[in-house]
């Protein structure tokens, strides 16, 4: 060693157990470079990021920068659907027509059972379906109350036995459905009240399982045919509350009308027993004014074996308000004044095809206080009466009233 040179110092042990918290610091204090740079420095000296998450994977100096997925920070900002209560689901759903409800139904497992919900399907109008058989047998299950489904095309409907149904109100006028179908249905009813299965093919079975359903309050079987008298009378027996019957141009014979006058309810206040040429006779409506007294409409239209005599009967009809007789041939013209004094509370007669045009001035002079032929159409148990200004098949009323889900096109 020269003379001018300084001596070698001694380098410090470098003790590889010693904690890298205390080598940094004697690192900062001394201000001595390093190749090994400790990751906090260069965080110290770097800017920083937006949104940095610092992960230990297990070892001290090991660290991932990270940033938070773009869904979670949304999902934090929003509402989900899934959040929403069953109750607030059901509340949006009621606002859905009926295609949007079936699709929503098909989203998932929770969708589809409150879009299935006894609430949602209180009332339903499939008037307008092509084939209408699996669309009738999904709503049935729904526990649907209020059922609008005329002029229908059911060819097969399949419904667990035993099944209750909750239908009050059901319309099936005038559509194609095998009696086996049919039966079914009426089959799970207890708690109609309202019916109309106008121009259908029944069975004795169909009635007898309709008599369990006591509440009726109106019937309509205008043109139906397939059942006996004794059926019939069976029925009208345990129906004891009907109001309303509609069992005109049905397929009866002279036993039938006789079940009919017999066995109807006293609370009947509308009765449409028209188009029974030869089987509807004076005995009938002697007996059908005693039993049923508070008649406020009645039709006895083509009964041809009716004639002026059958007035002083129908003078027991304190509450009459609707006579109809029209194609009644036998009734001469100059007796119909006669009932202007004999029913004061009469204000619409119907004489349709025996009054020509030439006379009907003359009667409505006679009669000014009574309508004359301004109804052409019975409304007694229909649940879509047709009129001149509102036809039948524009109307998508069921009894007055409108259903909440229906089909549109």
């Amino acid at each position: 060693m020269s003379e001018g040179s300084m001596p070698l110092q001694e380098l410090p042990c470098m003790n590889l157990q010693h904690p890298v918290r205390n080598k940094r610091k004697s690192c900062l204090s001394e201000g001595l470079g390093s190749e090994s740079t400790p990751t906090e420095l260069v965080l110290q000296r770097s800017p920083r990021p937006k949104h940095p998450r610092l992960v230990s994977r297990g070892k001290e100096n090991d660290f991932v920068l990270a940033r938070r997925s773009r869904r979670r920070r949304q999902s934090t900002s929003g509402v989900l659907w899934d959040h929403l209560p069953d109750e607030l689901l059901l509340r949006v759903y009621f606002c859905l027509p009926l295609q949007d409800l079936l699709r929503v139904s098909a989203v998932c497992k929770r969708w589809h059972r409150l879009a299935l919900d006894e609430s949602l399907w209180h009332s339903v109008d499939l008037e307008g379906l092509t084939h209408t058989g699996l669309a009738l047998q999904h709503v049935l299950k729904t526990g649907v109350h209020r059922l609008r489904c005329p002029r229908a095309f059911v060819t097969k409907l399949e419904l667990p036995e035993p099944r209750t149904l909750q239908l009050v109100e059901l319309d099936l006028s005038s559509s194609i459905i095998p009696t086996s179908a049919l039966q079914s249905i009426i089959r799970g009813c207890r708690q109609l009240q309202y019916l109309s299965l106008e121009a259908l093919q029944l069975s004795d079975s169909i009635i007898s399982c309709l008599a369990k359903n006591c509440n009726l309050l109106q019937l309509n079987l205008s043109g139906c045919s397939g059942f006996s008298a004794a059926a019939l009378s069976d029925m009208l027996t345990s129906c004891c509350s009907l109001e309303q019957v509609n069992v005109s141009w049905c397929i009866f014979s002279r036993d039938h009308v006789r079940s009919v006058v017999n066995h109807l309810s006293p609370s009947v206040t509308a009765l449409n027993l028209s188009g029974y040429r030869e089987s509807l006779a004076l005995d009938d409506v002697k007996v059908l004014v005693e039993r049923c007294p508070n008649i406020q409409t009645l039709d006895l239209s083509d009964s041809t074996l009716l004639t002026a005599d059958s007035f002083p009967v129908l003078k027991q009809l304190k509450n009459l308000h609707h006579l109809s007789l029209s194609r009644c041939y036998h009734i001469h013209l100059a007796a119909l004044s006669d009932l202007r004094n004999m029913l004061p509370s009469l204000g619409f007669l119907d004489v349709f095809g025996f009054v020509q045009d030439s006379q009907l001035a003359s009667l409505k002079k006679d009669m000014p206080r009574i309508s004359i032929n301004s109804r052409p159409f019975s409304s007694v148990a229909r649940p879509t009466p047709a009129s001149r200004l509102s036809p039948s098949h524009l109307d998508q009323t069921m009894w007055s009233r409108s259903c909440r889900l229906r089909v549109r096109f």
